[in-house]
């Protein structure tokens, strides 16, 4: 069975998971406003290895988060994960930042749009539906009281991340549902990294760079 260390770091969240087969073995995440990622990154992925008895050599592949999300902490976790999947010759997987917040949701029926603050009225969002199936691609956008209206009129919308509580502000659609201070997590980020690794979705780890969506402008 595959043994994949996960890392998201896309937002304040600096969080570390290891997973084999179908389960988590374990994880580690910290959310500090600092975006201490440099800090802490090694360490927590260092505690898991020891915790379960591993050596990095027992990983069969590394996975990050790409994004998008904050330009320091991609660029910290996609440096991290590039050098580990270099130094070990295992495969490297990206895993998008809105679907790992997407996988927090469980529900039958409506949408799904996961939302990551990109300063001021802006946010990064992408639509999928409740299998998890995206419906519109990632787009970063002003938010206003006319924002996702074509979704909320055709049924209930649930919305998910930092960028949610600028929105619930303007947003007064009885469809809209909140779920606040949830961030990208390396939980989920593993279950979407085995399928990839099952189908051998890789990354040239040579080339590989985040997908910042816009250009840098500063955290």
């Amino acid at each position: 069975m595959s043994m994949i260390l996960c890392i998201e770091t896309s937002t304040t969240n600096c969080s570390v998971s290891i997973g084999r087969g179908g389960s988590i073995l374990a994880y580690k995440e910290v959310n500090s406003k600092s975006f201490s990622h440099s800090e802490q990154l090694h360490s927590f992925i260092n505690e898991l290895l020891k915790q379960e008895s591993l050596i990095p050599n027992d990983l069969d592949a590394i996975s990050i988060s790409k994004g998008p999300g904050s330009y320091t902490g991609l660029r910290i976790g996609v440096s991290a994960a590039k050098g580990l999947a270099y130094a070990l010759d295992i495969p490297l997987i990206s895993v998008s930042t809105l679907l790992c917040l997407a996988r927090q949701v469980n529900m039958k029926e409506g949408l799904i749009i996961p939302m990551l603050d990109a300063r001021r009225m802006e946010v990064y969002s992408e639509v999928f539906d409740a299998n998890y199936n995206s419906k519109r691609e990632i787009k970063a956008e002003i938010l206003d009281q006319n924002s996702f209206k074509t979704e909320l009129n055709q049924g209930k919308v649930h919305f998910i991340g930092t960028g949610v509580e600028k929105f619930e502000d303007i947003c007064n659609h009885p469809n809209a549902i909140f779920y606040k201070e949830k961030l990208p997590s390396a939980k989920e980020q593993f279950f979407i990294a085995k399928r990839k690794f099952e189908s051998n979705d890789f990354e040239d780890v040579a080339y590989f760079e985040p997908f910042y969506l816009k250009d840098f402008v500063g955290n």
